[in-house]
């Protein structure tokens, strides 16, 4: 449980960093879209989404923790409100691609965010293109977001691999994933 809190405190604390919006884009540039790769990276699904939920939740009570001090169930209805949930899904895969992982490396861990991002667009992207007016209109629109985001996903994978060689019984494995 303590974990769980902990991680979403992180991604709370990530939110204290300011988006960044480009012309004309709803949806800002964060580093909190890193905090559930790394949920999943580092607690492994159930725990990463748990703490990914938990963190989704105190936004939508009204707790200003997203990027630029937002919050609320509104933030929810926005063009970026749908990759908020795809948050959740993107804790989830990369939590259960290192979870099969017989050891998180570099590229697994690697594949796991590059697929966490990629269900995070796959959700997000349709809100924003009903918020734009377009699927096309809104893909084109993306294309900005995806050299930082493979930044992050660099980012996330070399940290997560540092813990686990620092601590190498923290990785999420069948048997003690389960606690």
């Amino acid at each position: 449980m303590a974990r769980i809190v902990v991680f979403a405190a992180f991604t709370a604390v990530l939110g204290t960093f300011p988006g960044i919006y480009l012309a004309g884009s709803a949806v800002p540039i964060v580093l909190q879209n890193t905090g559930p790769l790394l949920c999943g990276s580092l607690l492994g699904a159930r725990r990463g989404v748990a703490s990914v939920a938990l963190f989704l939740g105190l936004v939508a009570l009204g707790l200003p923790l997203l990027s630029g001090g937002r919050g609320g169930i509104a933030q929810f209805f926005t063009p970026s409100g749908g990759f908020l949930l795809g948050w959740i899904a993107s804790a989830l895969v990369v939590g259960l691609i290192v979870f099969l992982a017989r050891r998180p490396t570099l590229p697994v861990l690697l594949l796991a965010n590059l697929a966490g991002i990629a269900v995070d667009y796959l959700i997000g992207l349709p809100v924003m293109a009903a918020a734009m007016g377009g699927l096309r209109a809104a893909a084109v629109a993306m294309l900005v977001y995806v050299p930082g985001d493979l930044a992050k996903v660099v980012l996330v994978s070399l940290v997560a691999v540092a813990v686990y060689r620092a601590f190498p019984n923290a990785t999420p494995r069948r048997g003690r994933a389960a606690r």
